[in-house]
């Protein structure tokens, strides 16, 4: 088992419970999504996935190891994504991949080659020693994805993927992650996007405020709520748990 996450509770203030009492595991080689609507607990559960934040209650653990006691070990096995991560908008993609690189002591001899390899599968080469902030979205996106697995990682938490991302980077992204799957890695991904859950993920957790109300495949899920499509299943088990 890569990640199992066991009666996990976040409160930040106040009685109510972002991400209440949830308990999932995933296999090794798997992309797990979560899918819910803005506010259903995902980011709060990655962050504590990623030991970022500290789970008010519950445990996790990545592989051997225990978040956050594990917290050194855990995050070279780790790699974590999220829209909201600000680049040095002064430095460079050749600049900050080589601070990552040394950061995680990858061999000088082995990142010349690797951040070719990186730079040309995402198209960042032409951009190489461009600032930060004279990027678009995009490529600050495949920089920062660059970045986040220049070390490898059997396991990847990637929080919204492609949003705000074009039709050409959003599919040269999944196609990386499909890339990375067929590699072993194991994947946890957050989307509010049915189409992407539906096409990327083997499970799919439903979190709905807070809690993890449904998990299963998207035929699974959309056969069990005698849907049409998955998304007409989100929407049936979104009415039935959700309260106002």
């Amino acid at each position: 088992m890569m990640l199992e996450v066991v009666n996990v509770c976040k409160r930040y203030t106040g009685d109510k419970l972002t991400v209440d009492n949830v308990s999932f595991s995933v296999d090794k080689g798997t992309i797990y999504g979560l899918l819910g609507p803005n506010g259903a607990g995902k980011t709060t559960l990655m962050q504590m996935i990623a030991t970022l934040l500290k789970p008010t209650s519950g445990d996790i653990y990545i592989g051997p190891y225990k978040a956050p006691k594990d917290t050194l070990q855990i995050h070279k096995m780790i790699g974590f994504l999220t829209t909201e991560v600000k680049l040095d908008p002064i430095s460079t993609p050749n600049k900050l991949y080589n601070f990552f690189a040394e950061l995680y002591e990858i061999p000088k001899q082995y990142i010349k080659d690797k951040r070719q390899q990186d730079f040309d599968r995402f198209g960042i080469t032409p951009f190489a020693d461009k600032r930060i902030v004279d990027l678009s979205t995009g490529m600050k996106q495949k920089v920062s994805i660059a970045i986040s697995l220049i070390h490898e990682p059997p396991l990847i938490i990637f929080d919204e993927p492609t949003n705000g991302l074009d039709i050409l980077t959003s599919k040269l992204v999944t196609d990386y992650l499909l890339e990375l799957k067929a590699q072993g890695r194991t994947i946890i991904l957050s989307t509010h996007i049915f189409s992407l859950a539906e096409s990327l993920c083997d499970e799919i957790g439903i979190l709905v405020d807070g809690k993890l109300v449904l998990s299963g495949s998207a035929a699974e899920l959309t056969e069990y709520t005698n849907s049409k499509n998955f998304e007409e299943a989100f929407f049936k088990i979104y009415s039935e748990h959700h309260k106002e």
